[in-house]
This record gives C-alpha cells, sequence and structure tokens, in this order.
C-alpha cells in the first residue's frame, strides 16, 4: 500500500464537494475498514476538507471497540448480575429471584453496549494529502487536526486484547509535544495504515 499508489490520485474536477476524493476501499487494503466519501459526508462538519483537499485515508475504528472498550463494565455488571443471582438464591426474602438479577445484568449490558456502540460510529479518521483528522464523540463532538508537517512522531500501541484480534492504536504527537495528542483507535491492520499515514507525511508534508 504504497504512497504512489496512494498519493498519485487526481482530484476530481469540478466535484460537488470535497469529501468527493477516492477513500481508501478493499482493493487498496484488504482487511481495511474504509468509509464511503458520501457517508463521511454525514459525519465531518461541512466546511472541515477544502475543494482541492484530496482523502487519501477515511476509516473507523474496528467493530471489535464496540465489545473491547467496555470489556471491564461488561465483567462488573456479570459480577453484579450473578452476586444478585447468589443473594436470591440463598435469601429468599430479599423480594427478587435469580431469573430477575439476569434480567437485569442482561439489560444494562444492553444499555452498555448500546452506548458504546454509538461511540464507535462517531470516531472517524482521515489522513488527506494536507492533513491528519480524528472526529470522536457522541454528545460532545470533538475533532482534531493537524497539518502533514506538524506531525513530529507516530506509534502503533498493541495491548494485548488488541493483538489476539489483529488491531491497534495509532497515536500522532506534533512538534514541540513530548506527548500523544490524539490516537486511531482499535483499527484494523495498524501497521499497514501506519505505513500509508508515515508515507503520506513524507510525501507532502512540504
Amino acid at each position: 500500500m504504497s504512497s504512489e499508489r496512494t498519493g498519485d490520485r487526481s482530484r476530481a474536477a469540478g466535484a460537488p464537494s470535497p469529501v468527493a476524493g477516492r477513500a481508501l476501499n478493499a482493493s487498496d487494503a484488504p482487511g481495511v475498514e474504509a468509509l464511503p466519501p458520501a457517508r463521511a459526508a454525514a459525519l465531518l462538519p461541512a466546511d472541515l476538507l477544502r475543494d482541492d483537499e484530496i482523502i487519501i485515508l477515511l476509516i473507523r475504528p474496528s467493530l471489535l471497540f464496540i465489545p473491547l472498550s467496555c470489556l471491564t463494565s461488561l465483567v462488573v455488571i456479570a459480577c453484579i448480575a450473578f452476586f444478585l443471582a447468589y443473594l436470591a438464591r440463598w435469601r429468599p426474602s430479599v423480594g427478587w429471584s435469580d431469573t430477575h438479577a439476569f434480567a437485569l445484568g442482561l439489560g444494562l449490558a444492553g444499555l452498555r453496549l448500546s452506548w458504546q456502540a454509538l461511540e464507535w460510529y462517531c470516531q472517524v479518521y482521515v489522513l488527506t494529502d494536507r492533513r491528519i483528522i480524528r472526529r470522536m464523540g457522541v454528545i460532545r463532538v470533538a475533532v482534531f487536526q493537524t497539518q502533514l508537517r506538524n506531525i513530529q512522531h507516530t506509534s502503533v500501541f498493541t495491548r494485548l486484547r488488541e493483538r489476539l484480534f489483529g488491531l491497534g492504536t495509532i497515536g500522532f504527537a506534533t512538534s514541540g509535544s513530548d506527548v500523544f495528542e490524539a490516537f486511531w483507535l482499535m483499527i484494523r491492520q495498524p501497521f499497514a495504515v501506519h505505513r500509508t499515514v508515515v508515507e503520506a507525511i513524507e510525501r507532502y508534508r512540504s
């Protein structure tokens, strides 16, 4: 997935919107979950991309982001449900049955997963020939963007639960910062995506 293949895409003449540029698709990088530009238009602020800006990469986290990001919460909910079921079995006077306890646990788990699904839907990561962009947030939307020339350092992080499913997180640090200021979370083929990002930085940062 070389920069020659992604960077030499010509700008579409008379394109109706900045997101009309071609995004990375399955044929360019098998396994990378790319978003079609039309869907990105609904998720990104209308004036975020410029008319002459080329979209090189347009992705969001893997669907596994939904259960993996709230795994601790799901374990806590399961423990509470089993504890309440235990009380119901050995202390009938508590006023509920083990069926009620497990139903409560399933309901809470469903709500937690639903919220995390909204979080997943609102995560959008964009690489253009000029900038790195991250859009996130359900109620309070946060948009991070920086010019490619400002990227000082990038790294790939793979925690154990991510490695088990072939996922990884990419961190971005800008010039003058000693910490990572933005992350692309739990993306598939993280090293291939990272290579595309690095090649774009080297090619377009000037």
